[in-house]
């Protein structure tokens, strides 16, 4: 089971990504690799009838032999694997891997035990090769609460290390996800993009996020904006503080639940001259009743509106938008059922009403996933570039 898809073993809850093993006939489940604290993603079973799985764990995605309870990391490459595929009369996998400077590329693995030992079977968009890349890192720091986070940081090319460079603060989604060693270059993963456009992206793993244990994951509920929040902004002061960026020159951004998390960010704090967000939700109760996947919300809230009326409101940055000061674009699709349209709208009103400088992007007949129109995708980073450095400039 993926991550977010909840748990098979009582209660219903959003953990990391399990796997389990069903006797069709005595229909008793076993969970396997219960061992292993990160994410379970894909698997594969070899000819031989042992068990290869991708393992997210912190920033990297690897391979793990799967042995009842236990999972035991394989000796790879420093980044990304996915999209396993057994041979059917021998040990072989066809593989994809990625770095964040590599695009995701397919492999042979010949021997499963070695997924170091790689024969690179496709070598598309070496464009990326021949230009100037973004360098990154790991970066750590401790939240309010004493908790150890982790995130990544994306410098501009060349100036990996470097100091007091503007920094946006990038959210993923999910926010059962995590951000990390791979690649991304499309509409909502534009990290690489930005960093080449003169900015240190901060990419933090919050509260919430897989690949850092259930409990970790479970820390979101039920202060389901509130808690994560703290640790972004905590995050941010931890690179104020190590001259990494300056503070006169702070950015954030997301979409879907890093839309979430970039509406509730901009009522917390005005030390962001400029905001970018995207399908997200500002407030919980209307969202419950429009969302396509009510049950999550109801899960991390605690209950459906009325029955926990006062959460579903002090988690809600619609009420506390009189605080609100950074100019603000949105972004979303005019048919989006995971995150109603409606959402967008509303929030537009209040900014409008509250004369905040901003604008509101809908792309048309698009759904949460901006899958109709590959020009949308386009449109709307272009428009997200602009809008960060129309603010930073002024």
């Amino acid at each position: 089971m993926n991550a977010a898809n909840g748990s098979i073993e009582g209660n219903y809850r959003d953990v990391q990504g399990r796997l389990y093993r069903m006797n069709p006939e005595s229909g008793k489940i076993e969970r396997l690799g219960s061992s292993f604290d990160g994410s379970f993603d894909q698997y594969v079973l070899l000819a031989d009838g042992r068990e290869v799985a991708v393992g997210l764990k912190g920033t990297e995605a690897q391979l793990y032999l799967i042995e009842g309870d236990r999972a035991t990391k394989l000796a790879g490459l420093a980044g990304t694997y996915a999209g396993l595929v057994s041979a059917k009369g021998a040990n072989s996998l066809l593989v994809q891997f990625s770095t964040i400077n590599n695009p995701q590329q397919v492999y042979l693995m010949t021997d499963p035990q070695q997924p170091f030992n790689l024969k690179k079977l496709t070598d598309f968009n070496p464009l990326f090769a021949e230009r100037a890349q973004p360098e990154w890192q790991p970066y750590t720091w401790k939240a309010d609460d004493g908790q150890s986070v982790e995130g990544v940081l994306i410098f501009p090319p060349g100036e990996k290390g470097a100091k007091h460079l503007r920094m946006f603060t990038f959210i993923h989604g999910g926010p059962a996800d995590a951000d990390g060693n791979r690649f991304g270059a499309n509409w909502y993963d534009w990290a690489t993009l930005a960093a080449s456009d003169g900015w240190l992206v901060f990419r933090p793993n919050y509260r919430g996020s897989s690949g850092y244990g259930d409990e970790f994951m479970l820390g979101i509920a039920p202060h389901l904006v509130s808690k994560p929040g703290r640790d972004i902004l905590a995050g941010v002061d931890a690179l104020v503080k190590d001259g990494y960026a300056d503070p006169n020159h702070l950015s954030i951004g997301g979409y879907s639940y890093g839309g979430y998390m970039t509406n509730w960010l901009i009522t917390q704090t005005t030390r962001f001259k400029s905001a970018v967000t995207g399908a997200g939700a500002v407030e919980h109760a209307a969202n419950w009743g429009n969302d396509d996947m009510t049950w999550d919300d109801a899960w991390y809230l605690g209950g459906r509106p009325w029955e926990n009326p006062q959460l579903y409101q002090s988690e809600a940055a619609l009420f506390q938008f009189n605080k609100v000061r950074t100019p603000t674009h949105l972004v979303q699709g005019g048919a989006d059922i995971r995150v109603s349209y409606v959402e967008g709208e509303t929030m537009e009103r209040a900014l409008q009403s509250l004369g905040i400088p901003h604008t509101f992007l809908v792309l048309p007949g698009e759904g949460h996933g901006l899958g109709k129109n590959p020009w949308h995708g386009y449109i709307k980073v272009r428009e997200e570039l602009k809008w960060l450095d129309k603010y930073d400039k002024q």
